[in-house]
């Protein structure tokens, strides 16, 4: 995916058609947020990346069927297979998996990279354990919410899915109508 001209040094680093990416099923309960979509998957594999590797039923949640996924490009594969990819990506931070019956972060291969929210400073362990496996990080809350970072803003994005699940879930229980209506059949006054 690099471009050299003669003289110049090759940069460092490995190269995207020689990594993979592994897309977990999230363990965190009632979590129905999944990390990649069909569409971000076939732009991965549109960038160049070796293979998406997503567990069997990762996006059963978010409404994603393997089918779906399939289509996009990406492998399914069981747990350990996603887990062992280059890099994996999560919403959550590791959990105990319990499928496998071990921590998530034993699960990643040595030296591996880990891109999710990690929310260090409350997941002290957690981030020993990834240290102890030579695994680099990524808390994407942890990005800087500046202009060029706008594309990796997942706080923002999720802050404004949980104030419109609030208002959904607020009209619920409100019972009346939240806005004025005219209709044929009549007015109807604001709350």
């Amino acid at each position: 995916l690099y471009c050299t001209t003669s003289g110049e040094a090759k940069p460092e680093g490995i190269p995207y058609s020689e990594l993979t990416i592994g897309v977990p099923k999230e363990s965190f309960p009632n979590e129905r947020r999944v990390s990649q979509t069909p569409a971000t998957i076939e732009q991965l594999l549109k960038k160049g990346f070796k293979a998406v590797n997503v567990e069997s039923g990762a996006g059963a949640e978010a409404k994603f069927s393997d089918a779906d996924y399939q289509a996009a490009g990406a492998n399914i594969v069981g747990t350990k297979e996603a887990f062992a990819s280059d890099i994996v990506v999560k919403v959550r931070p590791p959990q105990t998996h319990d499928k496998e019956n071990v921590r998530e972060e034993e699960l990643l291969t040595d030296s591996s990279k880990y891109i999710g929210f990690l929310y260090p400073a409350q997941n002290e362990d957690i981030i020993d354990r990834l240290n102890k496996k030579q695994v680099t990080s990524f808390g994407m809350e942890s990005i800087p919410r500046i202009s060029r970072a706008q594309v990796f803003d997942a706080l923002s994005s999720m802050a404004n899915i949980a104030g419109y699940k609030a208002v959904i879930e607020a009209a619920n229980v409100f019972g009346r109508f939240f806005t004025g209506q005219i209709t044929a059949a009549g007015r109807v006054p604001p709350s």
